[in-house]
């Protein structure tokens, strides 16, 4: 693994993007990379990226349709190393959310 990657993969360690890349993976297996790109806002070159650092990280495997006549369709699969992290980030994500709103509370009852 080269040191870009290992230095993307510890940004995104909390990182919305990539807690919705899970999601997106989940929900949506099949889609290619440039629907998948299209539907976060990332840049191809971005998402293209991100699925790297992920199969690298063992979070996702990347199949192809062995009876595809078109080679480039991918189907993308998190593992149970890549379920048990969306969950820790969704989970993260939700104490950052509460978190935050409690703040706002206060501030309102302040005024």
């Amino acid at each position: 693994m080269n040191t870009i990657n290992v230095h993307y993969l510890n940004i995104m360690e909390n990182n919305q993007d990539y807690l919705n890349l899970l999601r997106k993976i989940k929900n949506k297996p099949n889609f290619s990379q440039r629907k998948l790109a299209n539907e976060l806002g990332f840049s191809l070159g971005k998402l293209n990226y991100c699925l790297g650092a992920l199969k690298l990280k063992g979070l996702v495997k990347i199949k192809n349709f062995k009876n595809n006549k078109n080679k480039i369709n991918y189907i993308y699969v998190l593992t149970p190393k890549g379920i048990t992290k969306k969950a820790k980030l969704t989970l993260n994500f939700m104490k950052r959310k509460m978190k935050e709103y409690e703040e706002l509370k206060k501030e309102l009852i302040k005024k």
